[in-house]
């Protein structure tokens, strides 16, 4: 995957997400007098004492991270991670961070890391098998497409039933193909997002689901002649983006307190601001 300096901010689309995320609904980030006494570094049982290990997909993407280098802090997820890591009181040489697939991360059974950071969405199904926090980020599903594409074009989910759409495996982007796009041909799924883009250059795809932002950075930065078709519609509560844990994790109080208080202090509308501006054009499918 090449990797290219982030896209500046180009219109007024990352801004309706800046506002819409900042008014993401989450749980109460006050903590308890039990859990503000738990959440410190000496205290946190993680892993390796005094230590947080966080873990990310292998490779880490644009614009969540920055030349597949999560340690660098740089791009959204990476720079929310150190961000939660500070508020519990590690500094930048306490998070030693880890590879894990997304979906082995989202599988049931005991986890290899803290927390990890890599586009979840929270839903009740997983929230069987793993832990969540408070949500640091609303997200929309984006269908985008090689400007050659019959799919280019078009507005309406009417105008993709005949289209062969591709996401990565275990995703939301996945099931918003299924379960609200639902073409009448079967959709591909990818183990990642690098594969999923070979075959809609090779033209084994119509288009290609994924969120927003990575849908700005693939379009304008790695996809020659790629434009966005438009924004898949919002069924149901809005989707939102946590950090994982381990089911019934003792960490998952006290990652609801730090992200709850990066959200009340702002910190988390700078943050995408700076790395998840997009440029406009980006219209809703009807």
């Amino acid at each position: 995957m090449a990797k290219t300096p982030r896209i500046l901010a180009l219109g007024a689309a990352g801004t309706v997400l800046v506002a819409v995320a900042a008014c993401a609904p989450q749980d109460d980030p006050t903590p308890t007098p039990t859990t503000a006494a738990s959440c410190t570094k000496d205290t946190m049982p993680t892993r390796t004492p005094g230590k947080l290990t966080v873990a990310t997909d292998e490779p880490a993407y644009e614009p969540w991270f920055r030349d597949n280098k999560p340690d660098n802090g740089e791009g959204y997820e990476a720079a929310v991670a150190y961000a939660v890591a500070e508020k519990l009181g590690y500094a930048r040489e306490d998070v030693t961070w880890t590879r894990v697939k997304f979906d082995s991360a989202i599988a049931p059974g005991p986890k290899s890391f803290d927390f990890d950071i890599n586009q979840f969405s929270i839903s009740e199904e997983r929230k069987q098998a793993v832990d969540f926090s408070a949500p640091y980020y609303l997200v929309r599903q984006t269908v985008i497409t090689l400007k050659s594409s019959k799919i280019a074009g078009k507005k309406s989910l009417a105008d993709l039933k005949d289209a062969t759409l591709g996401a990565q495996v275990g995703t939301t982007s996945y099931q918003a193909i299924t379960d609200v796009i639902k073409p009448t041909r079967k959709p591909q799924v990818f183990n990642n997002n690098d594969d999923a883009k070979k075959a809609l250059q090779n033209g084994q795809l119509d288009g290609l689901v994924v969120d927003l932002p990575t849908a700005f950075y693939m379009t304008g930065a790695e996809l020659t002649d790629a434009t966005i078709v438009g924004q898949v519609p919002q069924v149901g509560a809005p989707e939102a983006f946590g950090l994982l844990l381990d089911k019934d994790s003792p960490l998952t109080p006290c990652l609801n307190a730090a992200v709850g208080q990066l959200d009340k202090a702002g910190t988390l509308k700078e943050l995408q601001q700076k790395w998840l501006a997009q440029a406009a054009g980006a219209p809703e499918l009807t």
